[in-house]
Order: C-alpha cells, then structure tokens, then sequence
C-alpha cells in the first residue's frame, strides 16, 4: 500500500487486497440472500472469484463441498460442468456461482434469484447485460435481487432504459452510497463499505413518520430501494407509507390483526392478497431486517408499521404463552408441541403453516403412522396445531393490564 495515494474502488482486488472487507462483504451477502436461491457473484479478477467462493464455502450453511463454486475462463471442463449443473432448474447444486467477466453474457439460467455485483461496472452496456442473467422468465419467480457494493446503481440513471432516476435530495430519502470515508487522521484515504471494519461509527438509524404522526426508525447500514407496482424505484419512505396507507383494508386494529395473524389458514390468504399488491415475503423479511427484528415474527413487522408497537422477540412471546398452550396437552402432545415451538423460535411464522404440519410430524417422529400412534389422529394433531396459535398470539400484556386493580 502505498502512503498517501487514495484507493477506489476499482483498486481493490487488484493492486489491494483486504481479506477482512471481502469475508465482512461475502457475510453480509449470506444474511441478506436466502441461501437455497441461485446467485451469480461478479468479483474483480479469477483470483477474487476463487477468494470469494472460498470464503462463502466457510460461512455458508450448506454441507455441499459444491455448493458455491467458480466459473471464469481458467476453469476449464470443470467450470462448464458446474455451469450446466447451475443452468438445470431441476438441480440446486451448485446454488452459488463467482465469477469475473465469463457470466456477464450469454447464461441461460431461468432460476437465478439474486445478482451480487462486487467489482465496479465499466458502462451501461456491460451493466444491463449483467442485470439481464435476473431477468430470465421462471415459474414463480416475480422478481430478483441486486446486491451492490460498488454503486452501480448509478447506471440506473437512464431515462430511455428505465425512466427517471430517483431524487435523492428529498429528506429523509435513503442516502445511495453506502460508504464510509476512512478517518484522515490515518492518511489512508480508503472508502470502505459499511461495518467492514471495527472503529467506524455506523449509521444512525432513519426516523419516517407515516400519517398517524407516530415515527418508526428505520436502519439502513445497507441501503435498499423499493419498486413500486408500475415497476419505479421509490423510496424506503414511500413504500412505508403506500404500505401503511393499504393495509388498514385488510385490519383496523392491532386485535384484527392478532386474529387474522393467529389462524394459518385466514394469515396465509391475508399475506397472499397484501403480496398481490406488492408487499410480498420477501419486501416483509428486508423490512424485519431494516427495524431490527430479525428475531421477531412477521406479525410484529406489520404491528410495527400499522400501530407503532415495539417489536418483541419469537422466544419472549413463545416464553409468554408456553405455560397456556402446553398446560392442557398430554405429555406425548407436550413433546411435540413443544418441539413446533423450538422450530417456530429458531426459523420463523412459516414453521406455523398448516402446509408445514406434515414435515414437522415427519421431522419429529419420521412416520406420520408414528405420529399417530403418539398423537391421536391427524384431525386431532391439525385441530391442536391451530389452536394453539391462538394463545401464541394472545396479546398478553393487553390482558395483564385489564386485570390490575386499581388501588383503593
């Protein structure tokens, strides 16, 4: 490193290279993905790819010694068999690809879901020609993901290619570049992405205050934008407020919500027809992620923004209800229903999907004949299973509060 010259981006993983700021990048990117979707990484060089792909290998959940590999020009036979295996729908290994210039072009692979840029676009061509392995028609897939750390967004500021560019000006507006400037005081002069490093103070969290004048704060250490159903980029604060605006259509209070919410079969119509209107999975799961409730359930995501009620986590209201729910069950019920409710901590609202009850019996007991034999007949395990949600979504603290008595 050569003292007083300053870095860019294009620098790096070239003539620079900081393993720490790769492995922060490559973490960030597996939080933010989900891991079982095909991605495509475009990396600065074939020795960035093979970093990359390593350092992904080390942090990914997947046992697959395939799950993420290289395709560049140096691969040979080898890569183009990891290409095909890619390209086939029918296959998930390998799930990821790294890449330099070899994928930009001409890959016909429907399924990719996520595009992962971390090496600098060099023209509207080459960025549009990336963008396109995304926007390959598959069954069920109604939009991909861009992952951008080196501001490429920027080639999206073309009128003819994609209309007008957002203002950025506006207050409140998320800022696009999401880059930190290196305190000067050490003469280095590098721009380092978000939380790439100790020592840096991170971004404070937004403050957006929808129509019922109550404000949500709203992190952004990675800045997200939105489309709106005409296929525009808005704004964070927009799509809060065109989302705040919709969903009283659907509950007027927090008690609707908690009985559309506590029923799998009325909560998943609900989350199909606010998905219809562009508010889909995973526009809820970034928005878990932007107030810090990575660990609370989509419910309190929507309770957040409809009513301003601080998020709690899956385990405080799990430890909350345990006692209601598991107080009149057998104990063969109390096991099992314990284990779904272990399974709803770890992994999430889906885990309570009446389409999921099959595999959690399975998961459990490996036979639903087994399950059976334990748990009396399938009526009976799919009638306990939607009732006990409704004392998992019971608004105790409501509750609490009615039975206190006032002082005399």
């Amino acid at each position: 490193m050569e003292e007083g010259k300053i870095y860019e981006e294009s620098d790096f993983n070239r003539i620079i290279e900081i393993k720490e700021r790769e492995a922060k990048r490559v973490q960030i990117m597996l939080d933010e993905i989900n891991q079982n979707e095909k991605t495509i990484v475009f990396c600065a060089s074939q020795d960035h790819a093979l970093a990359v792909r390593d350092l992904i290998n080390q942090t990914k959940k997947s046992s697959d010694p395939n799950y993420c590999v290289r395709v560049t020009a140096n691969d040979g036979a080898r890569g183009e068999q990891f290409l095909r295996a890619f390209q086939d729908n029918e296959k998930t290994i390998p799930t990821i690809l790294t890449t330099s210039q070899k994928l930009s072009t001409g890959v016909d692979a429907r399924n990719i879901r996520n595009i992962v840029l971390m090496r600098p676009i060099n023209s509207m061509i080459e960025f549009k020609q990336i963008v396109g392995r995304g926007t390959r028609l598959f069954d069920g897939k109604e939009y991909f993901t861009i992952f951008d750390f080196v501001d490429a967004y920027k080639h999206f500021s073309d009128p003819q290619w994609d209309g007008e560019p957002i203002d950025e000006t506006t207050e409140n507006k998320e800022p696009k570049n999401t880059n930190y400037d290196v305190d000067p005081s050490k003469n280095s002069g590098l721009a380092l992405a978000d939380g790439d490093f100790e020592g840096f103070e991170p971004k404070k969290k937004l403050k957006i205050k929808l129509r019922d004048g109550k404000e949500r704060e709203i992190k952004h250490m990675i800045s997200t934008s939105f489309w709106s159903a005409d296929g525009k980029p808005i704004s964070t604060e927009e799509f809060l407020q065109n989302m705040f605006g919709t969903l009283p259509e659907f509950f007027a209070n927090e008690d609707e919500l908690r009985k559309i919410w506590s029923n799998p079969k009325t909560r998943k119509m609900f989350l199909e027809k606010i998905a219809d209107l562009g508010y889909g999975k995973d526009q809820l799961i970034t928005l878990q992620k932007m107030i810090d409730a990575e660990k609370s359930d989509i419910f309190d995501v929507l309770a957040y923004i409809s009513f301003a009620t601080p998020p709690i986590s899956r385990k405080e209201r799990v430890d909350e209800a345990k006692d209601a729910i598991l107080k009149p069950l057998d104990e063969q019920q109390k096991d099992f229903f314990g284990f779904v409710l272990n399974e709803y901590v770890e992994n999430g609202v889906e885990e309570l999907d009446e389409e999921k009850l099959p595999d959690l019996l399975n998961l459990k007991y490996h036979a639903i004949s087994d399950a059976e034999k334990a748990l009396g007949g399938v009526e009976k395990i799919r009638s306990t299973f939607f009732n006990f949600q409704k004392d998992l979504y019971l608004n105790k603290r409501k509750v609490e509060v009615k039975n206190v008595k006032s002082p005399k």
